[in-house]
């Protein structure tokens, strides 16, 4: 127990279904399971849908204390050549999710569609010049909606995938945009007109994802993201899932969009991942490094934790980790990489050196002229005339090696 909750109840990790069973093998940083000759078998018997039942099954014995799973709609069935065949495929496996979530007690953290890898959605949803291209990536919105109410999810999210803004000479960026944000709200009308018809009961998130290897993209970082939802008036409707991966690949450190995020009160859940920095792509390589970890754990202590969202482990173990125990290990090391990291940030909070410091740092914006400022309610005058009376201001040391000596010493 620290600080009065339990650390499972900080620690809300997930499984995510789609890296640890049903990668492809399609770039060259994934690697998928079933290529390993010793568990290939696993996923050989039968049919697609009996193939997928069995590989559900495998998957719900593998999650050691872990409470919750994420994916995606085609993670569960294929698509059908018709939508009333893609319908009772997603039906029949959602049957079984709910019989092995009651007999196991693990529960789905949140769940999205795959609106990037048909041919139908190249531009990604609402992204589209095509009306009907939208439209029917907007039924698929509606059946997840409705599948995660059968199921009890606790997170619905939404992204573009490796979605991008088109060069500018062959785009409307007004009705891009516009498209796009009438798509979201539309989604949220109808969850709220049908709430208590499906029971849908969840909270909405959009995670930022820039580059991959695209160009310009609307929702690059949590900052883009955020402005975008505040300047359509859609920042009430959701909250932000972020992925510290696509962080550093929008060129910030890995701890920066949850910060960010949480700042402004978006924070929803977060995928744990970690990459290359280096790299400008998306390697979703478990998290190993307690520093990274302690950051944002301290983060989500100061925000009161992550309900009803977590930390899903987004996140594959290497090409060349050829073990069946890898997968074993990769999860088992990344969850006691952010328990150190939570106990390192309970620390950093109970002894309260730093927030002294940090406290001091900022006290000329506690009092008098420094918190009109911070208000917003100063004048230009009376800045001036507080300069006059105050005379030039002293130089005052960043400390920033004194600051990061002393995280290092809770690590």
């Amino acid at each position: 127990v620290l600080l009065g909750r339990t650390m499972e109840d900080w620690l809300r990790f997930s499984v995510c279904y789609w890296h640890s069973f049903c990668g492809t093998v399609t770039k060259p940083c994934v690697r998928i399971l079933s290529s390993i000759p010793k568990i290939e078998q696993l996923y050989t018997t039968g049919e697609p849908i009996d193939r997928l039942n069995h590989r559900f099954h495998i998957f719900f014995s593998f999650f050691l204390q872990v409470k919750y799973y994420t994916f995606h709609d085609r993670d569960l069935a294929p698509e059908g050549g018709t939508l009333e065949e893609t319908n009772r495929n997603l039906d029949e496996i959602t049957d079984l999710a709910l019989e092995l979530q009651r007999k196991t007690g693990i529960k789905v953290l949140w769940a999205t569609c795959n609106l990037f890898a048909h041919p139908r959605s190249m531009a990604m949803l609402g992204l589209e010049n095509s009306l009907l291209t939208l439209l029917r990536g907007g039924i698929k919105l509606k059946l997840i909606s409705l599948t995660v109410a059968v199921i009890s999810l606790h997170n619905s999210v939404n992204y573009s995938g490796e979605g991008e803004l088109k060069p500018h000479n062959i785009t409307l960026v007004t009705i891009t945009l516009k498209t796009l944000a009438s798509f979201y709200l539309c989604l949220f009308q109808f969850c709220a007109a049908y709430k208590e018809k499906i029971g849908l009961k969840c909270q909405f998130l959009i995670e930022p994802k820039p580059k991959e290897p695209c160009k310009h993209q609307y929702d690059y970082d949590a900052m883009s993201v955020i402005g975008f939802l505040k300047h359509f008036e859609l920042d009430s409707y959701f909250k932000l899932n972020i992925e510290p991966n696509h962080t550093t690949l929008a060129g910030h450190s890995y701890e920066h969009d949850i910060i960010m995020a949480s700042a402004f009160g978006m924070l929803g859940s977060v995928d744990s991942n970690t990459g290359s920095p280096d790299l400008g792509w998306d390697t979703d390589q478990f998290p190993m490094d307690i520093k990274n970890t302690t950051m944002v754990m301290k983060c989500v202590i100061e925000q009161g934790g992550l309900q009803p969202g977590g930390l899903n482990f987004d996140a594959k173990v290497r090409r060349e980790s050829t073990d069946l125990e890898d997968l074993f290990i990769a999860h088992v090391g990344a969850m006691d990489t952010f328990a150190r990291g939570l106990r390192s940030a309970v620390q950093i909070i109970e002894e309260g050196v730093i927030a002294q410091m940090l406290q001091q740092r900022y006290l000329s914006f506690s009092s008098g002229i420094g918190s009109m400022v911070e208000e917003g309610t100063a004048t230009l005058v009376e800045l001036e005339e507080f300069i006059k009376q105050n005379g030039e201001p002293k130089t005052t040391s960043g400390k920033q090696e004194k600051y990061e000596s002393i995280f290092n010493h809770y690590l």
